[in-house]
């Protein structure tokens, strides 16, 4: 990013917005008395929860060696998604920019926000064409972020070089990394003090195994970070969440395990696929998934569901294709003794 001022990206409204402030939050005095909030007096989660999350984020920053003010919380990534576009994007006005294929609701969340969305084509084996990526951001200059999944949904294999990517946009390079655990490549936290312009995304959903508590991370500089606690609704996480992942973060020995199992599974889940019929194509992966080209993927999704396994059709989409996310010993034998019994 050739501008460093991150102010000239950011939508006029947004900048002049005051934060909610929880006064019990903002101060280190607790009064024993709390008749502020209209809560009940009664019950063990009559307290509303805390709205900046000191004490996750204080863990979190440690874990990452970042400062509490380079980090925001969501409920979910979904949630920071959201904000990343309220904040940068004018309605009706200004495009986000998203790979071809990914996640979808990078698109989702633009178009809730009435704002246009630009897909760069990946190449026959899902990496970026830097050339046309190069072409677009020159053509479009209202592209005000670059959404950059890696390892990418639902694909499986992570982008090469995301510098080159920060070095020729300026605008907000987002790098959605919900699978880094599995990937074993370094994560885009290290390029956080040299570019001004990145957001990282990380989730609680995926390797940590807590989908259900919906708490995800927002990585950048403070700068940004104030702009999503901003507009950010008050009381975004509960308290049960909070409570639960500080307790995970504690026992980083089970994130180990459950990582080291996932993976011990997705090599045994690949060795199985090269032996089965119906299928034409593996594609590499640096996920906890496969994207698996099928010879004939209507009649293979159609079993499957027969047979109670549900997987993630990308036909027509990815001609051909099913995402197959790695389960345990148990679900994989019983996939696998379906595929292999399908006949062509």
């Amino acid at each position: 990013m050739k501008n460093n001022s991150i102010n000239t990206l950011v939508r006029e409204n947004i900048l002049k917005l005051q934060p909610y402030i929880s006064y019990r939050d903002h101060n280190e005095f607790m009064a024993p008395v709390l008749l502020d909030a209209n809560e009940s007096p009664f019950g063990e989660f009559n307290r509303y929860p805390d709205s900046t999350q000191k004490k996750l984020k204080t863990r979190l920053a440690e874990l990452k060696n970042l400062s509490v003010s380079q980090i925001a919380v969501g409920n979910g990534s979904d949630e920071l998604i959201d904000l990343i576009i309220k904040i940068f994007c004018e309605p009706k006005k200004d495009t986000i920019l998203m790979m071809n294929p990914s996640f979808a609701m990078y698109g989702f969340y633009a178009a809730i926000n009435e704002n246009k969305v630009l897909k760069l084509n990946l190449d026959e084996n899902f990496e970026m064409v830097k050339d046309d990526f190069l072409t677009m951001v020159k053509k479009e200059e209202q592209i005000k972020i670059f959404f950059l999944c890696s390892p990418n949904n639902p694909t499986g294999n992570s982008i090469e070089d995301i510098e080159f990517y920060l070095q020729n946009f300026n605008g907000i390079v987002v790098v959605d990394e919900a699978y880094i655990e599995f990937s074993g490549k370094k994560s885009s936290l290290e390029l956080l003090e040299k570019y001004p312009n990145l957001i990282v995304l990380q989730t609680f959903s995926k390797a940590w195994g807590f989908a259900g508590a919906r708490v995800g991370m927002a990585y950048a500089s403070e700068e940004i970070i104030s702009l999503i606690n901003t507009i950010k609704a008050p009381y975004n996480v509960n308290i049960l969440s909070q409570e639960l992942i500080l307790k995970t973060l504690d026992d980083e020995t089970k994130l180990r395990q459950n990582v080291n199992s996932i993976l011990a599974e997705r090599e045994w889940l690949e060795l199985q696929f090269q032996d089965i019929e119906c299928i034409s194509r593996i594609f590499p992966t640096d996920a906890n998934f496969f994207l698996i080209k099928m010879k004939n993927a209507d009649q293979v999704y159609g079993k499957m569901l027969d047979e109670e396994i549900l997987t993630s059709r990308r036909d027509p989409a990815i001609p051909g294709c099913i995402r197959i996310n790695v389960g345990n010993r148990n679900e994989n034998e019983k996939l696998i003794n379906l595929l292999k019994n399908i006949e062509q």
